[in-house]
């Protein structure tokens, strides 16, 4: 009997394992509007420092499921084709925690009416992982606060005009995993994620505008996922948008710019597969505000 439970909790370890892994690199609805995220190039897109505060909550209503907040800002620096950002994280899934720390760079080629920017990245990761509350018992193997720090590096390339922008990113360039002496179990593993961006805004009329978004994620060991969006911008104040997430949701974007600097804008999430069932949704909130360096207006809305 003891061998059989031992059986059951390692097949337990090993589903809680791959799970955490899927979200080792958390993702957002409104990604879009979230640039640095994904791709240390985008630091300094915007023409003054710009800060980006994002709540996600999955899966309502399920135990465990995965809690994540966000801090950006980015900013260009004045008189240099150089843009400089630092990211937070913080993810909770299950008994895992997970905070990062990043600092962008980003060097920046000017064009007539565009811009090619190269960026880096560096930070950290550092996981806990409290077995104690998995509620297993006192006489298991599988107990403790089990921690690991991991730093990393990433890079990225992105290209935006005022109506398009194309960007390709590896936010975690370095493999890693650490496992448990004992039992062999990979309590942490990160491994290399690409990302590919692209949107474009077109004129439907004076009044209305259509901008699509196309997010392509791939990371070994899973299938290829397609991030398909479509906003209208209505009178450059209000947005209104539908995602469709290859193997998981359909989501509702909307998004009011509140003022030249400030903007507000909340996403939920319908679950397309069988996870579905057993919650009620996601929900996103974000926050942006850009900071004016001088009296000049702020370019109205960001597109990006």
């Amino acid at each position: 009997m003891k061998s059989l439970v031992k059986v059951l909790i390692s097949v337990a370890a090993t589903a809680f394992s791959f799970s955490a892994n899927a979200q080792q690199q958390p993702m957002f609805t409104q990604y879009m509007f979230n640039g640095l995220a994904l791709n240390p190039a985008y630091a300094g897109s915007h023409e003054a420092l710009s800060t980006t505060a994002i709540a996600r909550v999955q899966w309502v209503g399920l135990d465990g499921a995965p809690n994540t907040q966000s801090v950006s800002m980015h900013t260009p620096v004045p008189d240099k084709n150089i843009g400089i950002g630092l990211l937070f994280l913080r993810d909770k899934i299950g008994v895992t925690n997970q905070n990062s720390l990043f600092l962008s760079y980003a060097y920046k080629i000017k064009m007539r009416k565009s811009t090619l920017s190269f960026g880096l990245q560096g930070g950290f990761n550092d996981y806990s992982h409290n077995l104690n509350d998995l509620g297993i018992g006192d006489d298991n193997y599988l107990a403790g606060n089990i921690k690991s720090f991991k730093p990393n590096v990433g890079t990225g390339i992105y290209f935006n005009s005022e109506r398009f922008y194309l960007g390709a990113s590896l936010p975690l360039l370095f493999n890693s995993a650490k496992d448990d002496r004992v039992t062999s179990f990979i309590y942490s593993e990160i491994k290399r994620h690409y990302f590919v961006s692209a949107g474009y805004v077109f004129d439907l009329n004076r009044s209305l505008k259509f901008k699509p978004n196309l997010l392509i994620k791939a990371v070994e060991g899973a299938p290829v996922e397609l991030d398909v969006n479509a906003n209208l911008l209505i009178n450059d104040v209000f947005w209104v948008g539908l995602s469709y997430r290859s193997f998981e949701s359909i989501d509702v974007l909307l998004e009011l710019q509140v003022s030249e600097q400030f903007r507000v804008g909340y996403s939920y999430d319908i679950l397309t597969n069988d996870l579905g069932r057993v919650n009620s949704g996601s929900h996103e909130l974000m926050l942006n505000y850009i900071f004016q360096y001088s009296k000049s207006r702020i370019v109205t809305p960001r597109y990006f």
